[in-house]
């Protein structure tokens, strides 16, 4: 309703000029492939897209890199590690499009050392040069930047892996000691993890050259149609919602990542709670929630992971009053197989299916 004393007058004009004109979207700014892992010397340089035009610097740069925070972006460029055309500007500065943007070195300030905490840790495999470890769904690889009385940077893996090891390598940075590559919060199986750089760097480059052999078990919602199937659908982070990656972001925009996933049945349940798939996942590539999306793709998402449409809940179809619920991802790296980087011997190990997954099946299967 109009204001009092304005009632006589007609928006019908206004409606009539704008009816059926589509409001203008902003632009959705290209990403670029910027991964976090840089030395503290490397610059790296690009031109801001055209479509940065009359946006300030920070808000363009937080579009552009969506694996780094806003609040990131203005600390990088208060620390004078941002440059446009050549001069340090200020985070609200406007942009023309075009400039060229260079970074020096993280695209995150270095948060401070990790510390020791004494929480238990399952061994697969250990000698002087590196360990594989079983973590546990629920516990993080490594902490987020904050200080080190912050709860992220507590109950971590790396938290775990300095009590019991005192030494582990360093090429990570003083974050990610020892961490040559990662599973998610609430996926849990094997990961390797060196003590010292030279074994680092020799992982590193085994899992560049896919020596590193990892097969993940998963429960998918429905039945899955093929025994085997190998989804090579790309994977890109989600303009919508930041947290999550999709698979809908075409490889030409030069934002998607190859990702390739060769996913093979193990079983196919009927239960009183609908059908679901056991299946067995072997990774070519790794990218951040590739076996997660891939599945989502096909319509089968991993059980228990709401990120990506499974539901919070799993009710039976016979009696409304029985439900099951799974406080994680039913998403487990079951099994590691490479050469010892340092003395060429095969390692296989293998991560038992945890006590809350085998509890689920058995609840499913009624």
């Amino acid at each position: 309703m109009l204001p009092k004393g304005q009632r006589h007058h007609s928006v019908r004009a206004q409606y009539v000029a704008t009816r059926g004109v589509e409001p203008q979207l902003p632009p959705i700014i290209p990403t670029l492939d910027f991964e976090d892992d840089a030395e503290e010397s490397t610059v790296r340089s690009f031109q801001a897209a055209p479509e940065a035009a009359n946006l300030r610097l920070d808000q363009y740069l937080s579009q552009a890199l969506p694996d780094i925070s806003r609040a990131r972006v203005q600390l990088l460029i208060e620390a004078g590690q941002v440059r446009v055309d050549g001069a340090v500007p200020k985070a609200k500065a406007k942009l023309k499009g075009g400039e060229t943007v260079e970074i020096s070195g993280q695209p995150s300030p270095e948060p401070l050392h990790a510390t020791p905490e004494d929480i238990p840790l399952n061994l697969l495999y250990e000698d002087k040069y590196l360990a594989v470890v079983d973590k546990p769904a629920g516990m993080m690889v490594h902490a987020g930047a904050g200080s080190s009385e912050d709860d992220r940077n507590r109950g971590t893996l790396v938290n775990a892996l300095l009590f019991h090891f005192q030494k582990l390598s360093e090429v990570g940075g003083s974050l990610r000691p020892g961490i040559v590559h990662r599973l998610d919060k609430q996926t849990s199986g094997a990961i390797v993890v060196a003590k010292d750089d030279v074994t680092h760097r020799k992982l590193g480059d085994m899992f560049s050259a896919r020596e590193v052999h990892k097969t993940y078990l998963a429960l998918a919602h429905g039945h899955l149609a093929k025994e085997d199937t190998t989804v090579t659908l790309p994977i890109a982070r989600d303009l919508v919602r930041r947290i999550r990656m999709t698979t809908r972001r075409a490889a030409a925009t030069g934002a998607a990542r190859s990702a390739v996933s060769h996913i093979h049945i193990l079983e196919r349940l009927n239960t009183p709670y609908g059908p679901f798939t056991l299946v067995e996942v072997k990774i070519e590539t790794g990218r951040t929630h590739q076996i997660r999306v891939h599945l989502q793709s096909l319509g089968h998402p991993v059980v228990g992971d709401f990120l990506y449409g499974a539901p919070h809940i799993v009710r039976s179809l016979t009696d409304a009053a029985k439900s099951l619920e799974l406080p994680r991802n039913f998403l487990h790296a079951a099994r590691l197989a490479f050469p010892h980087p340092r003395t060429g011997e095969q390692l296989e190990m293998e991560a038992p299916l945890p006590a809350e997954l085998v509890d689920f099946l058995a609840a499913l299967r009624g």
